[in-house]
């Protein structure tokens, strides 16, 4: 569709009165890629995407497009579109007057933005529902609409705010495989605003984690989860255990504590909690310093030795599986 274009935060902050909702940010993303900013509410990952779109000012600080600073342009003239939460379609307008009306404002002629916005409704496998209204839709089919919308205008990086928040599960994750798919056939950088963990793991070629308005780690999605340098890191992304030892905290992914007899064990604690998750059993144990832990064990080697609550347990892993964080 377009060529691939990296996107830079150059000291990037945004400041509403005395509020610092994002704090002179840098982080450089790859050509084509597919990044999640990820964070819980009101750490300055939205306000970041909207600045990228040109909905939010920006405060200090640059954003380059292609190494182009595109930090004071308006919104039409950045090469970046945005795909909102709620898709933002026009009640009265059909499906294919919603995708071509950015081509309306452009004024191109009623003939080549309907063939524009049939290319685009294919694309997206939306061809049938033309001719209908977005009251017509279901969340999932007016999702498409809005993707449509979008990328009509073919911009050189997708920004999308949370926009699988509004499906239920089942729908959202059939639909974390249709973006992943369109950014692969597209080639162009999408920037992905979740507070879903898992969402961003499952899209993500890079995640951004963002805490209290700065950028706590980023990377290449694998290693963040790998290896997370922040007990918020750890803690946020889930499936670890922070733990305080002598030698400073750690982090333990789940499915690598051990849970055995409490002789020569790491650690001892009991148990608290037993969840059935299907394929696997999470078991909670309080240790000492009020601390919970949480093993994850396979259904098949839980039930072939079960245990209960009030139980005491060893706890133990692997050397190379503790992970020394910072403070």
């Amino acid at each position: 569709m377009t060529r691939e274009l990296d996107v830079e935060f150059v000291s990037l902050t945004k400041r509403y009165g005395e509020t610092l909702a994002v704090d002179a940010i840098n982080y450089h993303f790859h050509a084509g890629t597919y990044a999640c900013l990820l964070g819980p509410s009101g750490c300055g990952k939205s306000s970041t995407l909207r600045m990228v779109a040109g909905h939010e000012s920006v405060s200090s600080g640059s954003i380059l497009l292609g190494g182009r600073d595109i930090s004071h342009l308006p919104p039409a003239r950045r090469g970046t579109a945005m795909m909102f939460q709620n898709y933002a379609l026009f009640p009265h307008l059909s499906v294919t007057e919603n995708v071509g009306f950015s081509l309306k404002m452009r004024g191109v002629e009623a003939a080549k933005r309907a063939k524009r916005a049939g290319e685009m409704l294919e694309l997206v496998d939306m061809s049938a529902y033309g001719d209908r209204l977005p009251a017509q839709l279901s969340g999932g089919q007016q999702q498409r609409v809005a993707l449509a919308r979008a990328l009509i205008t073919e911009p050189q990086v997708l920004l999308l705010d949370e926009p699988l928040s509004a499906l239920d599960p089942f729908l959202r994750i059939r639909m974390r495989a249709e973006l992943k798919r369109l950014q692969r056939e597209l080639g162009i950088t999408f920037i992905h605003v979740t507070h879903g963990q898992d969402e961003a793991l499952a899209l993500a070629d890079e995640i951004v984690v963002m805490n209290d308005a700065k950028i706590e780690q980023a990377g290449k999605t694998r290693a963040v989860f790998d290896a997370p340098a922040t007990a918020f890191v750890a803690r946020f992304l889930g499936s670890h255990n922070v733990i305080a030892l002598p030698d400073g905290p750690v982090a333990i992914r789940s499915d690598a504590l051990q849970l055995g007899a409490t002789k020569d064990a790491r650690l001892e604690g009991r148990i608290t909690n037993i969840e059935y998750q299907g394929t696997h059993v999470a078991l909670t144990a309080a240790i000492a310093g009020d601390q919970e832990v949480t093993a994850l064990m396979s259904d098949r080697d839980f039930f072939g030795a079960p245990k209960e609550l009030g139980e005491a347990v060893g706890l133990d892993w692997e050397g190379q599986d503790a992970h020394a964080l910072r403070a």
